[in-house]
């Protein structure tokens, strides 16, 4: 098993173990007696409850499976801008080619790649579609890609998490 497969599959319940401990203290810091000891909510117990269904809600976006390749080519904007800057083959930047040949992919494999009428860029993205972005990030960081690691960076920060928040809404 690869450790990236393995972090995927351990990820999720070391976040809900985290998340189980942090809402079980806040809940019986929320379930605690108040002096009266009645039964009516009061505007701080309601506000309470406000926080820990909003630190769920957050712990839950926070916490789930990091985005894959495979969740980025669902973005056609963002396939668009990785096509503009990772298909151009100049001899002092690296491309698409080097990422693929980084990631195992053999000579044959490029050449066939290039052959194809899709985008080779895209292909690549295909052929790799269960990493993660972020090791795709750290792909652009060991090529000094800058350009790139700021589009897939800001793709994570807001439009990743868009979608996560949008999603998790409409679930419930």
């Amino acid at each position: 098993m690869k450790p990236w497969s393995l972090w995927k599959t351990l990820n999720p319940v070391l976040c809900y173990l985290n998340l189980q401990k942090s809402i079980q203290s806040k809940i019986l810091r929320f379930l605690k007696p108040e002096e009266n000891d009645c039964p009516i909510m009061t505007i701080n117990a309601l506000s309470d409850l406000t926080k820990i269904t909003n630190l769920t809600q957050e712990s839950n976006e926070t916490c789930c499976f990091p985005p894959t390749i495979s969740d980025l080519l669902n973005d056609e904007d963002m396939l668009y801008t990785l096509q503009i800057k990772l298909d151009p083959c100049y001899p002092t930047v690296k491309n698409w080619r080097n990422f693929a040949s980084k990631w195992g992919m053999s000579y044959d494999e490029l050449c066939f790649l290039e052959q194809k009428q899709q985008s080779p860029t895209i292909g690549f993205l295909l052929r790799n579609s269960e990493r993660t972005v972020d090791q795709l990030i750290d792909l652009c960081k060991l090529y000094k890609r800058v350009d790139v690691q700021k589009v897939l960076s800001k793709w994570v920060n807001v439009e990743w998490r868009l979608r996560l928040h949008n999603n998790f809404k409409s679930s419930v």
